[in-house]
């Protein structure tokens, strides 16, 4: 009687196959707990409209559009309107948004902050420049704005010692 023939196959390498198959499923590129985005349709139009101030006719495209497109670039216009119509508590909910689909959108951090400046929630601001200080260990345009819109809301914006920047200043 012949033994059937056996490959012994090691742990490490079917760790290896696993992952390998995994990497060649579709869908899988993102993380667990990141909800996949649609594409963005060109948004030129509601830019242009929320650049000239417009915000309630860029709130109704925007708002039209969420009901087939999720992405965060989309959320944050939408939020950012929101925000500049007074109109604070849907203005949080679409910054959550934004950032529950991406989660180091610098834009919706910046702006996400400033909202909360408005609604007199400092600490809360002071955490996303603390984020955006780690997305941003050079510095960026988001979190510079964002630690100057603290520095005015706590009134120590003119304290700043000459040729400090604000970056510098707020985040020792």
């Amino acid at each position: 009687m012949t033994k059937p023939f056996t490959v012994r196959v090691s742990a490490r390498w079917r760790a290896v196959a696993a992952a390998l198959i995994l990497l060649a499923l579709p869908g899988t590129a993102h993380g667990a707990d990141t909800p996949t985005s649609t594409d963005l349709p060109d948004l030129t139009g509601v830019r242009s409209k929320i650049y000239a101030e417009r915000y309630s006719e860029a709130v109704e495209e925007l708002t039209a559009l969420t009901t087939t497109v999720q992405h965060a670039d989309l959320y944050n216009l939408l939020a950012f309107s929101l925000r500049n119509l007074e109109r604070y508590d849907e203005a949080a909910k679409w910054y959550r948004e934004a950032l529950y689909y991406d989660p180091d959108h610098k834009g919706a951090l910046e702006y996400q902050g400033e909202l909360f400046l408005k609604l007199g929630q400092t600490e809360r601001a002071k955490v996303n420049a603390q984020k955006l200080n780690f997305l941003c260990p050079d510095g960026c345009d988001e979190l510079n704005a964002l630690n100057l819109a603290i520095a005015e809301a706590e009134g120590t914006l003119g304290e700043l010692p000459s040729g400090d920047s604000p970056r510098s200043a707020l985040s020792r």
